[in-house]
């Protein structure tokens, strides 16, 4: 059966299904027109408010902004100058220090102090976090640590455990409203015979570099700082000798050499074995250069120091 015919569809012609109404023009009454212009003019000075409004915001928190980074940066100093300006270098006994604070203040502390004639105090301590708070509890171990008792005109020097049990309770009696604990090492040399005594409250366990650059870790037990009264720290009691070095550091050194944030020993202690030839101070030196050159250098993960005992051959 032939298909019916197909009329042509003409794309280009418009449809037209009949005669179309011509558009009469709208023409705005001269009353609606001010009303429409009084409503713009009024959304615009609303805009204008809210903008300076925003601009005085701005410049106030710009002024707040200021202001506090001002005062971190004067607590930065001050912090500075409770650090030791100068280290003693008594006879073969020499010390070398890195420090380097996550932000403007650090929860990291150290102290290397003349207690007489013959012996040499040393401590390292982390308060726990960084920042403003961990700044302030460091001043406070500072400032409680005792380590020598003076009676007259005779003194008695403490022992390392000692002095870190009366930090501890020193820190408990505060009763201090958060949880606020710190990490130590404190030590004790005799710049004549080289004998040391240590003690340890929760920190990283120090590094004995014998003189054929083996590496070893001198262990010693201790609970943390301020979370028990009436703790015991042990001391330990060992020799140094000429050639050799004593390294003590917090964890941020370990972090520091980590991509992931986690805490790894091996990767600290390989960057340390690979220098252990270096002097002192280029060591601390490359170290430093290699923790600037990591990923994320420009925002450390935490506070960290090294405190290295160098005998002098």
């Amino acid at each position: 059966m032939p298909e019916p015919a197909k009329l042509p569809i003409n794309a280009g012609s418009p449809l037209r299904l009949g005669p179309q109404p011509p558009i009469e023009p709208v023409v705005a009454s001269p009353t609606s027109v001010v009303e429409r212009l009084e409503l713009v003019l009024r959304e615009a000075d609303e805009l204008r408010n809210e903008l300076n409004a925003l601009r005085r915001r701005d410049e106030t928190l710009n002024y707040y902004m200021h202001r506090l980074d001002e005062e971190l940066r004067l607590a930065a100093r001050l912090q500075q100058d409770f650090l030791p300006k100068t280290l003693p270098q008594l006879g073969p006994v020499h010390f070398h220090t890195l420090f380097r604070p996550a932000g403007y203040v650090s929860g990291d502390l150290y102290d290397v102090m003349r207690l007489d004639e013959q012996h040499v105090g040393f401590y390292i301590a982390d308060a726990v976090g960084h920042g403003m708070p961990a700044a302030l509890l460091t001043m406070f171990i500072k400032h409680a640590m005792v380590t020598k008792e003076i009676s007259g005109n005779a003194y008695r020097l403490l022992a390392p455990g000692e002095t870190l049990s009366r930090l501890n309770s020193s820190l408990i009696d505060q009763n201090l409203s958060q949880a606020a604990f710190a990490t130590a090492l404190y030590g004790v040399i005799n710049v004549e015979t080289l004998d040391v005594t240590i003690a340890r409250a929760g920190h990283p366990n120090p590094l004995l570099i014998q003189t054929d650059g083996a590496m070893e870790t001198v262990a010693c037990e201790g609970p943390l700082l301020g979370i028990f009264p009436d703790e015991k720290f042990e001391d330990i009691h060992f020799q140094l000798h000429p050639g050799q070095r004593l390294i003590l550091y917090t964890d941020g050194v370990e972090v520091a050499f980590t991509d992931d944030g986690a805490m790894e020993c091996q990767q600290w202690r390989e960057e340390l074995r690979s220098r252990i030839d270096l002097p002192c101070e280029q060591l601390l030196h490359e170290l430093a250069a290699q923790i600037d050159s990591e990923s994320g250098s420009l925002e450390p993960k935490d506070d960290l120091t090294v405190v290295i005992i160098d005998i002098a051959a």
